[in-house]
């Protein structure tokens, strides 16, 4: 990694004395010290003995000179701001989104750092607006498509980068995401273990899928294919993202399959309505239909949903992706870590939705 994250460098930091520029550099030479010791001297980051102390506030008085926090922040990229690029889209259950974003913004609190929320509909036009002004240290990047354009950019950006979603092409950059993958296969195995044999999968809505988001399609892809595997049968279809939409898509599969005794749901939207539904349907859990869900404990907890779920880890994913950032911005002169992708491996918190299917089919 380059030096341009060493927080002692102060280059830019600049004054004015009649017509000529002092820096930081002549007040050390008035001083008799060197470069990094009249730094630590103003910035009171390291000891420094009372006497060498009064020398570099003398020379700076004596120069007038007056650092700059913004040139300082230029100079070093030490704004303390990440900036996290995240959107609330109309296909996507904003309260599931706000999970991730706490994460990430509690994850950079507890490190020191604030964080800059842009949710700018151009990510790019807004990644390059950010990097060459310097205004933060770093990113975080949510809403990660296949095919994500702000990839390019941020490859080039002289700030780090890391990001909460597997991009088809994660090389280069430091990726976390649950294991989608292994995901749709433990919802299968779970319900083909206590001998479930017909399932219902409820996905994201099919935008979602068009815009690029890989990991609907990785865990549909994954399920159908265990499901294949294990010889059962599995209904794959998209739901809306809101009411009243999800409600009626939720009557509509249960209708159309009264055989099924398991329902898997990578849609948060369809957790939070599946309640009601089952109540006017007057369907008991895990009695008439076992329920497995994808999303995180503070979203279940949110919305009092008694259903067994694969943890999302949102607030895992997105301090593990800021303490990964903040490695790299603090690295100083530090030979830079190999980017990493790390897949955190699913598992189910099961609250009692799941269960041997009774004989006598639904309806």
């Amino acid at each position: 990694m380059s030096n341009r994250y060493d927080s002692n460098r102060f280059d830019s930091d600049v004054a004015e004395e009649g017509d000529e520029v002092v820096t930081i550099g002549d007040v050390a030479k008035a001083a008799g010290v060197s470069r990094s010791t009249a730094s630590y001297a103003l910035t009171g980051k390291r000891s420094i003995s009372p006497a060498v102390k009064q020398r570099v506030i003398d020379a700076v008085q004596e120069l007038g000179y007056v650092p700059n926090a913004g040139a300082r922040a230029l100079s070093t990229s030490q704004t303390k701001v990440i900036a996290l690029l995240a959107r609330f889209l109309d296909d996507e259950f904003a309260p599931a989104m706000l999970q991730y974003i706490l994460g990430v913004t509690n994850g950079a609190r507890e490190l020191g750092y604030d964080t800059l929320l842009v949710s700018e509909e151009d990510g790019v036009h807004a990644l390059q607006r950010l990097s060459s002004s310097r205004q933060v240290d770093g990113f975080v990047l949510l809403n990660v498509s296949e095919e994500d354009e702000r990839l390019a950019v941020l490859g080039k950006a002289p700030q780090p980068g890391a990001m909460v979603g597997l991009p088809g092409d994660p090389d280069g950059f430091d990726v976390f995401d649950l294991d989608f993958v292994a995901s749709g296969r433990l919802m299968v195995d779970t319900l083909h273990e206590l001998g479930h044999r017909e399932l219902i999968l409820v996905s994201q809505p099919e935008d979602v899928v068009e815009r690029g988001g890989a990991y609907v399609w990785r865990l549909a892809n994954a399920a159908r294919e265990r499901a294949a595997e294990l010889g059962v049968t599995l209904h794959s279809s998209f739901g809306a993202s809101q009411q009243p939409g999800i409600g009626d898509d939720l009557k509509r599969l249960l209708d159309a399959h009264p055989s099924a005794t398991g329902l898997l749901l990578n849609n948060e939207a369809a957790a939070a309505a599946l309640p009601s539904v089952l109540l006017a349907r007057g369907i008991s859990v895990p009695v008439d239909l076992s329920v497995v869900g994808r999303y995180s404990d503070d979203f279940a907890k949110t919305f009092s949903l008694p259903f067994s779920a694969i943890d999302s880890a949102a607030d895992e994913l997105g301090r593990r992706a800021v303490r990964q950032l903040v490695a790299r911005i603090e690295g100083g002169d530090e030979a830079p870590a190999p980017h990493t992708v790390e897949l955190i491996p699913p598992v189910i918190h099961d609250r009692g939705s799941i269960a041997a299917p009774t004989k006598a089919p639904r309806g």
